[in-house]
């Protein structure tokens, strides 16, 4: 009842904002290359619909596929990490200083050295993914109870068994924050690829209607790029709730 109640309200959030754009803009005769009403976008994707889902199926593979590297790298990267403490202390900096790096300056360098297919964009978004899983797991891993390990050790556990049977499981919740950012900044990866270099995708639409001053088509672009990172963001976060409907707070009820 709840669910239904609040669920209701965010689409009629939605729907006054929809209509107070669409109000604003034409009573103040906004130039529609500078911001179109919604009408205008809406008929801007019904001109074409099989256009633009067909670029955003492109992206959308791009996101699963960087998504899906992204995560795996950085998962194994954590448990490398918590494996050698001096490995940790060699790697953990360079992790730091790598995220500091806009990803525009990243980005080119990909192109050049993936082409300008599908691999650049992929390894575009994996490595924006790889970041926030790796470093949110390795952070989990390293904050098991000592009480917890001494135990562990005192049982004559090895550090394998230690790791697999009691760091990672006590980590998962920490792995699950990590996804859920990484869901988040997924679909930047796969854009900016776009933006550097593409023929196909929604940043190589952005990139040719914003040339022709078509912002209702960006516009258009940038809706079904929206909700793909909605998408992928709910089913990111439903999975992480029902593998950890253990952990407090993390129920399929909540």
């Amino acid at each position: 009842m709840w669910r239904a109640a609040e669920t209701g309200l965010r689409i009629g959030a939605v729907a006054a904002l929809l209509l107070l754009w669409e109000a604003a803009v034409r009573l103040l005769s906004v130039p529609a290359f500078v911001l179109p009403p919604p009408s205008r976008i809406a008929a801007a994707f019904a001109a074409e619909p099989g256009y633009f889902l067909a670029h955003a199926s492109t992206t959308g593979w791009e996101i699963v596929a960087g998504m899906a590297i992204g995560v795996g790298l950085g998962a194994a990267s954590a448990v490398l990490l918590a494996l050698s403490p001096r490995l940790e202390r060699l790697v953990g900096p360079m992790l730091v200083v790598s995220q500091a790096l806009p990803v525009f300056a990243i980005a080119p360098l990909l192109v050049i050295w993936f082409g300008f297919g599908l691999a650049s964009k992929v390894a575009m978004a994996g490595l924006i993914i790889f970041f926030p899983v790796a470093t949110a797991f390795a952070d989990g891993l390293r904050r098991t109870d000592p009480d917890l390990l001494d135990l562990a050790r005192l049982n004559g556990a090895g550090r394998i068994a230690t790791l697999w049977k009691l760091r990672i499981p006590a980590a998962l919740p920490a792995l699950g924050s990590g996804l859920r950012i990484a869901a988040g900044v997924a679909p930047i990866g796969a854009v900016v690829g776009e933006w550097v270099g593409a023929s196909a995708g929604l940043g190589f639409i952005m990139l040719q209607a914003n040339a022709r001053m078509q912002t209702d088509r960006v516009f258009v672009a940038l809706v079904l790029l929206a909700v793909m990172a909605i998408l992928l963001r709910a089913a990111v976060d439903g999975l992480v709730r029902r593998q950890l409907a253990w952990v407090p707070g993390e129920g399929s009820n909540r």
